[in-house]
């Protein structure tokens, strides 16, 4: 039950960011300053929940060329999306959140498997905090742009679903792989956040918010601190 509810949560968070980014109001400034928020959120989960259990259990030469591989991936996909795709109008986004969520909520459905609800709590809550203003900037964003809504509001439940999938497969399919496979594709996912976080996250929020910026990346990673804290 604790497995559905999380999975509903974290990738319903998905769905109503878009929803709130496609017919919401939604200025600049603040679209700017959840961007960074979710950024400053990232921050955390990559090196706290993805990459740190690899430099303590893995081999480190491996475990920094999966996190240098994530980014490279990301990098090419991003510039795939922007430059052979036509143009941005928040695919960058959607491709951000989809490559690094994807592994990202392999390893909650994993955590799901033996976890407490404080543990569980850490990953998930970053994942959420960070999902919900990735969401509605993107939707936004590609609205402005002149897509149909409805078609945007699909693109991103089927983003959703495949989350979710992952997830599941995560909790029902990894069970009995060794946690060193496990945390390499947790520094995969790592190096695809850093990958987005450089390349749209805080370009984006700097571009809409200014210097506010800052200030909403810092309560994004404390935020996400305390609820480390939690699974501790």
């Amino acid at each position: 039950m604790m497995t559905a509810i999380v999975i509903i949560v974290v990738s319903g968070a998905l769905i109503a960011g878009a929803i709130w980014g496609i017919y919401g109001s939604l200025s600049k400034q603040l679209e700017g300053f959840l961007v960074a928020l979710a950024g400053g959120a990232l921050l955390v989960s990559a090196l706290l929940e993805l990459i740190n259990p690899a430099l303590e259990e893995n081999s480190v030469p491996i475990t920094l060329a999966a996190v240098f591989t994530g980014a490279v991936t990301f990098t090419v996909l991003d510039y795939w999306v922007k430059e052979k795709w036509g143009s941005d109008g928040g695919g960058g986004l959607l491709a951000a959140i989809t490559l690094d969520g994807i592994p990202e909520n392999l390893a909650l459905g994993v955590a799901l498997i033996s976890a407490g609800p404080a543990s569980v709590a850490a990953l998930s809550g970053s994942i959420l905090l960070s999902n919900l203003p990735e969401a509605a900037g993107g939707a936004k964003e590609m609205a402005e742009n002149q897509h149909s809504k409805k078609k945007i509001f699909f693109l991103w439940v089927f983003t959703a679903v495949i989350l979710s999938a992952s997830a599941l497969l995560g909790h029902y399919l990894l069970t009995d792989v060794p946690s060193e496979y496990l945390n390499y594709i947790k520094c995969f996912a790592g190096g695809a956040v850093v990958g987005s976080l450089a390349l749209e996250v805080f370009p984006k929020a700097f571009k809409d918010d200014k210097y506010w910026t800052g200030l909403a990346t810092a309560i994004g990673l404390v935020l996400a601190l305390y609820l480390n804290t939690l699974g501790e």
